[in-house]
């Protein structure tokens, strides 16, 4: 069955859901201030929307890809572009922003069915000598979604609501779901007849969820210690309990793996450092520059369209070049990007901005192929499923620390205001700071990448 029509349907049905997950993330970014003035939300509140997303995503892909190992990851798969689908039609006809981020926590639900089981497709078709093209191609469906939701989400945006964004899912979810019941034949479960560890999947979302809002009510009391002290303990907990189980639902064995954890770490560091920034600067080039939903995603676009074309170039390079090399001089230029943006102010020019962008751009596309190729081509076919759902989950865990870090400064230094004329300054010393903690952890990053030695074993 492994032909190359079937891996071809199988590459362009999983590049066409990766596009629609950060089609959604970036446009509703965009879609943020419009949302606000709609619904009269304060900067809290207003940040939980795309936090939510982002949170759903990385609470349950973990479970999800174990559940696509045992059951099927073409099953899985189909019902996340289902769920997403649906969600994203009720997003679009909402009549209150609490039923708004109820919809959206749906979205990022099938997003994570789809996110959970993508690169496990992938790595069930494609041979060896093949995968660091496939992951490149992947990879570039994940960046085109992102700039796509920039430009086309900014222009749809400007021209008929926030609630075209929703909408615009609705066929091209239809479109997947079509061919996945036309064209797909076989059916991939690497680990099929095992039992599904629930107690570790309520314990690894009661981790995530906790660790969130902990970090969002940090500043208000004792309440955010406690809830960041229950998610830590929780996480011990939840090592020792999947150590004992025959069938976990994590296999904290592949952690044994210097090449694969390495590769993790950094994958969800980058992500800490990176993923917030579109939100960010959304918010900064609409309110304090002035510019309209579309021109802010034109600038914005810059970051990701350097990823889509540089991705297929790094994803070859990574089958034949070491990996920590790569991924190394991707972190540093990714760390110089960001360091730009510590120091902005009212009065910087544009072109300041696009360079930082550009470099962020090009040091992500420099490190994700080959990262994610080091760390599938290090576990065993076996776990495809789980590894590809670590994977998915570190990069989701770092955009829900990098959403937690802009939450915290938000509750330290804006509290429950709008963001208005009057609160400027204070929106860009918050903005200031986060972009200084960006900064920091990626640039101890690349110190980490450092030791990574050779990809010597695969780990069952």
């Amino acid at each position: 069955m492994k032909n190359n029509g079937l891996k071809n349907i199988v590459l362009i049905t999983v590049a066409l859901g990766s596009f629609l997950v950060p089609f959604m993330g970036t446009s509703l970014n965009i879609a943020i201030p419009s949302i606000g003035t709609d619904f009269a939300l304060n900067a809290i509140l207003l940040s939980w929307i795309p936090t939510i997303f982002i949170l759903a995503n990385a609470v349950f892909i973990l479970p999800f890809g174990r559940l696509a190992d045992i059951h099927g990851r073409k099953k899985i798969f189909t019902y996340g572009v289902a769920i997403f689908t649906f969600a994203s039609f009720l997003a679009a006809v909402t009549p209150s922003a609490i039923l708004l981020i109820i919809f959206v926590f749906l979205q990022g639900m099938g997003c994570s069915m789809i996110f959970g089981t993508g690169i496990a497709l992938i790595s069930s078709v494609f041979e060896e000598r093949e995968k660091g093209r496939a992951y490149g191609i992947y990879v570039t469906s994940v960046y085109t979604g992102i700039f796509s939701g920039l430009i086309l989400g900014g222009f749809l945006i400007q021209q008929f609501g926030w609630r075209i964004i929703f909408i615009f899912n609705v066929p091209f979810g239809l479109l997947i779901l079509s061919i996945i019941l036309l064209k797909f034949k076989s059916e991939w479960a690497g680990c099929k007849g095992e039992h599904f560890d629930f107690v570790g999947a309520v314990l690894f979302i009661f981790i995530m969820a906790t660790l969130m809002q902990g970090f969002s009510t940090l500043p208000d009391g004792n309440t955010g210690k406690y809830l960041i002290l229950a998610g830590i303990l929780g996480t011990l907990i939840f090592i020792k309990y999947e150590n004992r189980l025959k069938h976990p639902l994590l296999r904290i064995s592949i952690f044994r793996n210097t090449f694969f954890t390495i590769s993790i770490i950094s994958i969800l560091i980058i992500n800490l450092g990176t993923s917030a920034m579109t939100y960010l600067l959304s918010l900064y080039l609409q309110y304090l520059k002035l510019l309209s939903p579309n021109a802010a995603g034109t600038i914005l676009v810059l970051q990701p369209l350097s990823v889509a074309v540089l991705s297929p170039f790094a994803g070859r390079i990574s089958d034949k070049v070491e990996t920590r090399t790569i991924t190394s001089i991707g972190m540093g230029i990714t760390t110089i990007g960001l360091s730009s943006f510590v120091f902005l102010n009212e009065n910087t020019p544009l072109y300041l901005i696009i360079l930082g962008l550009i470099l962020v751009g090009t040091g992500l596309a420099l490190f994700s192929s080959p990262a994610t190729n080091a760390s599938m081509s290090s576990v065993s076919k076996k776990t495809y499923g789980t590894a590809s759902a670590t994977v998915s989950t570190m990069v989701f865990t770092g955009q829900l620390l990098s959403m937690g870090v802009v939450l915290l400064i938000f509750a330290m230094y804006l509290g429950n205001v709008q963001i208005t004329f009057q609160y400027y300054m204070t929106f860009l010393k918050s903005l200031n700071i986060a972009f200084l903690v960006y900064t920091a952890v990626c640039f101890v990053a690349i110190f980490a990448l450092t030791l990574m030695g050779k990809n010597k074993n695969s780990v069952e």
